[in-house]
């Protein structure tokens, strides 16, 4: 998005000029609470009554009367109600001449709460998963444990990928279901990450791309940091193109939907088998994309800036 000025007139113009130029962020927050207030006006029965109303009476879709929400929480003092109803005001649900409805860290709560993410522990045990280990070519199980939704090897134990998913997403849903919920979830979350958006708090994300990183399975990653909330992910280098659109058309060319077909049934999403070091300083890498018995070959820099792509065709169609 661009500001500019609004005022018109002959006036306005060089002010567009100083705006073309490279600017520093300018802070946009207005107000902030320390964690152990936010802890204090939660930890109380009756605001999360009134919270737990607001999603009742569809404060998604329209702002809810005060006398509606006295009438749906079990409180008998209407200047005690209103007390309650004041703490959460500003920062969790706002108020309008209509009446109430949430603002996104009220919204986040009711999500946290009332879907279970914060209150519930599920556990699922081991069930097939189409697609082979990258190590071994064995059949492939899932299994969901300490809020993390994991699939790996049956034969070798090679985890192809792990990653935290909350339990709600464990409701109403078949383990196909579950397994297509899980590669939206995570391959928006990395993609997220590699455009510089941190999933959990949209902040900024700070890419490396590091050699020898922590996970031994890897000679070369990326990690993601975000500087506002501390958020933590590392990928391999291949999962970050799932989102390029050299891999996307690479794939669509050849009947294969890279959005929909599950990340993990590739070898160079999963692992760092296809990632070759062209260069240590700086660093410099090459992916190998295969489809249909061709490859598309990616040299990534140590920006992660794709810099050349290369397709290789292995048999005449």
């Amino acid at each position: 998005m661009s500001q500019h000025d609004q005022r018109g007139g002959a006036e306005s113009e060089p002010r567009r000029e100083e705006a073309s130029a490279d600017r520093e962020p300018v802070a946009r927050t207005e107000s902030r609470l320390l964690p152990a207030e936010v802890f204090s006006i939660l930890g109380n029965d009756t605001r999360v009554d009134i919270l737990r109303a607001l999603l009742e009476l569809g404060a998604d879709d329209a702002p809810v009367r005060f006398t509606d929400l006295f009438e749906r929480v079990d409180i008998d003092d209407s200047a005690n109600f209103n007390y309650h109803l004041r703490r959460l005001t500003g920062h969790f649900i706002k108020q309008r001449d209509e009446g109430y409805e949430f603002r996104h860290p009220g919204r986040k709560v009711v999500s946290a709460i009332f879907t279970g993410t914060l209150t519930e522990r599920a556990q699922v045990g081991f069930f097939p998963v189409d697609g082979t280990c990258y190590d071994c070519g064995g059949y492939l199980h899932g299994w969901y444990v300490d809020d993390e939704l994991s699939i790996g090897c049956v034969d070798c134990g090679t985890i192809q990928v792990s990653y935290p998913f909350p339990s709600g997403g464990l409701d109403d849903r078949t383990t196909d279901d579950l397994l297509q919920a899980f590669h939206h979830y995570v391959r928006h979350h990395y993609c997220l990450a590699a455009d510089g958006v941190c999933p959990e708090c949209t902040g900024s994300v700070d890419t490396t791309l590091v050699r020898d990183p922590a996970d031994e399975a890897l000679d070369v990653a990326v990690d993601h940091v975000c500087e506002r909330c501390g958020y933590a992910l590392q990928s391999t280098v291949g999962v970050t193109l799932l989102d390029d659109p050299n891999v996307l058309l690479f794939h669509s060319e050849r009947d294969v939907d890279l959005n929909a077909e599950h990340f993990w049934h590739f070898d160079w999403c999963v692992s760092d088998t296809h990632t070759d070091v062209l260069d240590d300083d700086p660093l410099r890498v090459r992916v190998t994309v295969d489809c249909d018995g061709d490859e598309l070959r990616v040299v990534l820099d140590d920006t992660l800036t794709v810099v050349e792509t290369t397709v290789v065709e292995h048999h005449t169609r």
